[in-house]
C-alpha cells in the first residue's frame, strides 16, 4: 500500500528542488526526517557529489541523545553539522527542507545550524 503522505511530501520536494541548486560556493543542506531519526547531507549539485552526511544514528551522537526522533536530537545534529561544515570550509548553504513543513524537528535543526555558524 502506498503512503499518501509520503507521496505528497515527495511532490513538494520536487517542487522545491526546481528552484534550489547547490553549487560549489553554496552547497545544498538536505534534510530527511523519519519517525525515529533525522539525516542531513551537504551536497554539491554541480559536481553531483555529497560532501558529507550525518545522522542521529552516528556513534558520536548516540552518546549525547536518548532518542533520534525528537526536537532535542535535531538541535544537536544541527550544531554538529554546522561544526563539521565549518571544518570543511563551508559557510553558506541553501537549506532544502525535503518537502517537510518548517516546524518541529526541521525548524530546530535549521535554527541550531544557524546558531552554529551556517548562513542560509
Amino acid at each position: 500500500m502506498v503512503n499518501i503522505r509520503e507521496v505528497k511530501r515527495f511532490y513538494r520536494h520536487v517542487r522545491l528542488r526546481k528552484t534550489l541548486q547547490g553549487t560549489t560556493d553554496q552547497p545544498r543542506l538536505c534534510v530527511h526526517r523519519s519517525l525515529k531519526n533525522l539525516h542531513a547531507q551537504i551536497i554539491d549539485d554541480t559536481q553531483k557529489k555529497i560532501l558529507f552526511g550525518l545522522s542521529t544514528l552516528d556513534k558520536d551522537l548516540r552518546t549525547k541523545i536518548k532518542s533520534g526522533g525528537n526536537v532535542d536530537a535535531a538541535a544537536i545534529l544541527g550544531e554538529v553539522v554546522a561544526m563539521k561544515a565549518k571544518e570543511k570550509g563551508i559557510k553558506k548553504v541553501c537549506f532544502d527542507r525535503g518537502g517537510y513543513l518548517y516546524h518541529g524537528r526541521i525548524k530546530a535543526f535549521a535554527e541550531a545550524a544557524r546558531k552554529g555558524g551556517l548562513e542560509f
